[in-house]
């Protein structure tokens, strides 16, 4: 089974054997298949205007070859640019699942906030390709232009099996099955971006070639990501990652089902070295409790001196934003300000029928290190403001003596030699191996979001017996009123702290 990934605002690298998913799919002059391998994305979305930038790495013969991909409206060679490779890793990071350590304080010590661990000459370029005869075959070239290594053409068509044969005739393999995949998108009106490269241009390592970048920009009262096309080039599972930045909205998908990745629990020390392939089975097993869903794993407000908690090793930067299109989106975005969303999904082709169409959704927070009398932040709860992300923790319990009379338990923070580890993020999960580590093996409670028993055998039912059951009310042992209500004025003391160092 292949493994694929269109990572909306995701730096992955390429590896043999892994298939990307891709919102068009790419032809070539050549009579080998190409594989779309390692497309990444960022949606930016302001009112009715839509940014997409992508990145794309594919395998496969060094023959010329294009990216065909549906956009709603004709594009102009204003709307479309090249941008630098890392400019996508920053916002990939910043939006991954993470893993954190926490150690158990000495609980004779007067109470203290956990600490959360931070990281600190060139050829000319080939003919553009031109059908026989399109006027007999229903394609119009409505636009044409060069950008970078890039030849565009902006193609309209009456009939898909005129635009197949156009590309064919073009001297283009088109993949099999695509012209059923083309045809609802020539019925309803879209518009073909066929990106062309010069294979003189392009620098291949390891039978992988990185191309610039593409972003470009349109106006659109729908907000969608065109998935079908890109089943043309997958024989198998295709992983997808959909990252949107957006001013001050939460987005989710509008006609599939959407769930949140269960989040703030705690795993054993052994998840450590293998947290990509951890998260990647979690991820697998809340598929599998909701087959066809999409799965929300990060939505985070960011205003200035204020990103992320705990951080990663990287941050979105205010011309990262401009990159990514807050400079022809402006207001908060191009201020810095920005809700980022990153959606994922895992399916065949007979899993998705319609390409994924977004809408906004309200506020949510979950996956921090908020404790009340019930517990440490459970599941998505309703905020004003969004603070969610997929988070996991292994933590130390104190092994020292403890010789005073009241001591105060469950205080956590950096390791006692103050050596602090950077938070963990999982990246390339694309790559991640799958089938060889079991979940409820190495998870501290029940995973009631998925039903999954821990240490029991998979798919275990909850508590309850349901599906997805309510969690159990679990109080601090040992924290007393007064000890809680220090520790919650000594997080606002670090908090007003970390903001004016930042």
């Amino acid at each position: 089974m292949r493994r694929a990934v269109i990572a909306i605002a995701a730096a992955l690298a390429s590896a043999p054997g892994a298939a990307h998913a891709f919102c068009g799919f790419y032809v070539t002059g050549s009579d080998q298949q190409l594989v779309a391998d390692a497309t990444q994305v960022v949606l930016m979305r302001k009112g009715t205007r839509t940014v997409m930038s992508m990145q794309n790495n594919y395998k496969g013969p060094p023959d010329a070859f294009a990216m065909v991909i549906p956009v709603p409206v004709v594009l102009h060679e204003h709307d479309v640019k090249t941008l630098p490779p890392d400019v996508f890793a920053n916002v990939e990071r910043m939006g991954a699942p993470r893993l954190v350590e926490y150690w158990e304080q000495d609980p004779c010590e007067q109470v203290r906030l956990y600490a959360t661990a931070r990281a600190s000459g060139a050829p000319p370029p080939a003919a553009m390709p031109r059908a026989a005869k399109p006027a007999d075959l229903g394609v119009t070239i409505e636009a044409q232009f060069s950008v970078g290594e890039y030849q565009i053409v902006i193609l309209s068509a009456k009939e898909a099996t005129g635009l197949d044969r156009w590309l064919r005739d073009s001297h283009y393999q088109i993949p099999k099955g695509a012209e059923p995949l083309l045809r609802p998108y020539v019925e309803g009106g879209s518009k073909f971006f066929v990106a062309k490269v010069d294979p003189k241009k392009v620098v291949m390592q390891d039978g992988h070639a990185a191309l610039s970048p593409l972003r470009f920009h349109y106006d659109s009262d729908e907000f969608a990501l065109p998935i079908r096309l890109g089943m043309a080039n997958s024989s198998g599972k295709q992983d997808l990652i959909v990252n949107i930045l957006s001013a001050d909205k939460r987005y989710e998908v509008a006609n599939y089902k959407n769930v949140f990745i269960p989040t703030n629990f705690d795993v054993k020390s052994t998840v450590k070295p293998r947290f990509g392939e951890f998260y990647a089975s979690l991820f697998d097993k809340t598929i599998e409790a909701n087959p066809r869903a999409v799965v929300t794993e990060y939505a985070w407000t960011a205003v200035p001196n204020y990103h992320c908690d705990p951080c990663t090793d990287a941050d979105i930067s205010n011309p990262d934003l401009m990159l990514l299109g807050a400079d022809v989106t402006g207001g908060q975005l191009a201020k810095g300000t920005f809700v980022l969303t990153r959606l994922h999904a895992r399916y065949g082709k007979a899993d998705m029928k319609d390409d994924l169409r977004f809408r906004e959704a309200k506020p949510v927070t979950g996956g921090r290190e908020q404790w009340s009398k019930n517990g440490l932040e459970y599941g998505a709860t309703p905020s004003a403001q969004n603070y969610f992300q997929a988070r996991y923790a292994i933590r130390h319990a104190w092994t020292g003596p403890i010789r005073c009379e009241h001591p105060v338990r469950n205080v956590w923070g950096g390791p006692p030699d103050g050596n602090y580890q950077p938070t963990i993020a999982a990246s390339k999960l694309a790559f991640a191996p799958r089938g060889k580590l079991e979940v409820a093996s190495v998870v501290k409670r029940d995973l009631w979001e998925i039903g999954l028993k821990r240490g029991g055998a998979p798919g275990a039912a909850p508590p309850g017996g349901g599906k997805f059951a309510t969690p159990p009310i679990k109080r601090l042992q040992g924290i007393g009123l007064i000890a809680l209500l220090g520790l919650l004025g000594a997080g606002a003391a670090w908090l007003t702290r970390r903001r004016s160092r930042s």
